[in-house]
């Protein structure tokens, strides 16, 4: 992973997985672990598959790598006993991963699979947020079963509260696998507790023996980042953007019944400009995202080429 970052321009990131599947009505998801279980369901697999595929044609056809993640967000220990689902969900979901890079008839070798974790409460509420040594002990379970299961990197995602995100990142390096932390951010460019990005990723930077890989965004809109504003040396850690395709703010996007989107232009112009003028290397989509926003920068990308 680390090779791959330093010598790719842009690696592409799958677009939304969980809210593509809720927004097509076809699949039910699991109350308590979202789309998890659905790798025990033929026809869930089959949904999960026809998504993912999408994402690595996508990076196929544009020549790029692409980072998919298992649909393990809820999966850690507490919510999967509670289920009563299959305490292997997390390593059976690498394997289904695997499966899938491994049916490929090119570009096999271009796909990483990230092992994905999420807080334990709820990703906007980051008053909910476990307390740092909390934090490591309670996540790492998954993070254990993920690691040992063989994932290329290991990644916490939505991450509102900084005490959390700090406990989940003393967890994952102890696995000697390389781990991304990535955040959550309001559109003051601020983790949702209000600690700003920059002193985050050092406190984080700081209190770890082996560092992360690097530190994303994700389910927040490119200009909430507020990248102008940022100190320079945030962008020699922050390697990734997952963005929402709505500017709306979270409590407004989470309640909305219908999907509310800005145009695919304005969100890829956005991401790519992170990609441009700050060095971000990896962009995928959140939220409200598919294959049209991948293709959007890729196609853009092409075009601008010499």
């Amino acid at each position: 992973m680390k090779l791959l970052l330093e010598k790719s321009r842009l690696i592409l990131m799958e677009a939304a997985v969980v809210e593509r599947l809720r927004r097509d009505g076809d699949m039910m998801l699991h109350p308590s672990l979202a789309n998890g279980p659905l790798i025990y369901d033929k026809a869930g697999r089959k949904a999960l598959s026809r998504i993912y595929q999408g994402y690595i044609d996508i990076a196929g056809e544009a020549d790029l790598p692409v980072l998919l993640c298992t649909p393990t967000w809820r999966a850690n220990k507490a919510r999967v006993i509670e289920s009563g689902v299959t305490r292997s969900i997390n390593t059976d979901a690498v394997r289904f991963m695997q499966e899938l890079r491994d049916s490929q008839k090119t570009s096999a070798g271009g796909i990483k699979i990230g092992g994905m974790i999420g807080c334990k409460k709820d990703c906007y509420r980051p008053d909910q947020g476990l307390a740092a040594q909390e934090a490591e002990i309670f996540h790492a379970w998954q993070i254990a079963q993920l690691a040992r299961a063989g994932v290329d990197f290991l990644i916490a995602e939505t991450l509102p509260n900084i005490e959390e995100a700090l406990g989940i990142a003393k967890a994952m390096e102890t696995s000697s696998t390389p781990y991304i932390i990535s955040f959550v951010i309001s559109r003051e460019g601020c983790l949702l507790d209000g600690t700003d990005l920059n002193s985050a990723v050092e406190r984080i930077d700081s209190e770890t023996k082996w560092k992360p890989l690097g530190f994303m965004v994700n389910c927040a809109y490119p200009t909430f980042l507020c990248a102008a504003k940022q100190p320079p040396k945030l962008f020699k850690r922050l390697i990734g953007y997952q963005a929402n395709g709505s500017a709306l703010d979270h409590d407004d996007l989470d309640g909305a019944e219908q999907l509310e989107n800005e145009k695919i232009s304005d969100w890829g112009d956005a991401m790519l400009e992170l990609n441009i003028s700050y060095g971000i290397k990896i962009l995928g989509g959140c939220c409200g995202t598919g294959n049209e926003h991948l293709r959007y920068i890729v196609g853009t990308m092409r075009r601008a080429q010499p």
